[in-house]
């Protein structure tokens, strides 16, 4: 994958969060995500101090707030679930300005909002962090298998130009008087789908053939740096912080 495809999830800069090795961040990353899901919902300041740990690391790697406010609009639909969650349970009941509040509910909602905004904010940080080709480059350095890699190395480096053709594909719609405003339009919408699967699948044929002769014989060198056991203390720094959290949590419970 050539240079020049840096996704817009990224945010270059120069500070030691992004220095690190990717390897080192993916596995901090599903550690600290598994200690949080550990965590028991009722130490409610266990949940804080988790979020004062990401907030901190967002400092150090120079990550404004209202950037991972946006991208947080990912978790809408588990707030919608959540909120849903103490009208729907059974059990004990709970007036809540006049409303009538499963107790279950309310410790169930706010333990799918907490563990899912936290894990989410820790995405938003390795993908802010860390470049997709670095992240890739860390997928095989932790030896997951070659296929995988590949397929979603092909993902990335041609997601923009499948993207690129629907744009174009609709501006061709729309340039033909083409309105999608209710279901008269969905046979419309169909067959562009359609075209679009074949176009798709006739520039993969062409890819491969051009690999073929290029000399690709099944496998793409992605091969980085190693990660040196500093760039692991630092990372481990923060999974390690909240296991020891989490254990207090349930000493303390």
């Amino acid at each position: 994958m050539g240079a020049g495809h840096a996704h817009r999830l990224y945010r270059p800069a120069a500070s030691p969060v992004h220095r690190l090795s990717p390897q080192s961040k993916l596995v901090a990353t599903v550690l600290f995500v598994f200690v949080v899901v550990s965590t028991p919902r009722e130490a409610v300041w266990a949940f804080g101090l988790y979020a004062v740990l990401l907030a901190g690391v967002a400092a150090v790697a120079r990550i404004p707030a209202p950037l991972v406010l946006r991208r947080m609009l990912v978790e809408v639909p588990f707030v919608l679930f959540a909120v849903l969650m103490p009208f729907l349970s059974q059990g004990e009941r709970v007036d809540v300005l006049g409303l009538s509040l499963s107790v279950n509910g309310l410790w169930a909602a706010w333990n799918v909002l907490a563990k899912a905004t936290l894990g989410v904010v820790c995405s938003i940080l390795l993908a802010a962090t860390t470049d997709l080709r670095a992240l890739l480059v860390g997928l095989e350095r932790l030896h997951m298998p070659q296929i995988m890699v590949q397929i979603m190395t092909f993902m990335v480096r041609y997601g923009d130009v499948i993207g690129d053709e629907m744009d174009r594909m609709r501006i061709a719609r729309e340039s033909r008087g083409f309105q999608g405003r209710d279901v008269r339009a969905l046979p419309v919408v169909a067959r562009s789908a359609g075209a679009l699967f074949i176009r798709s699948y006739e520039r993969g044929e062409r890819v491969h053939l051009a690999m073929l002769s290029r000399g690709y014989t099944g496998t793409i060198p992605l091969r980085g740096e190693a990660t040196t056991a500093a760039q692991w203390r630092t990372a481990l720094a923060l999974p390690a912080a909240a296991l020891l959290t989490c254990i207090t949590a349930w000493v303390l419970r």
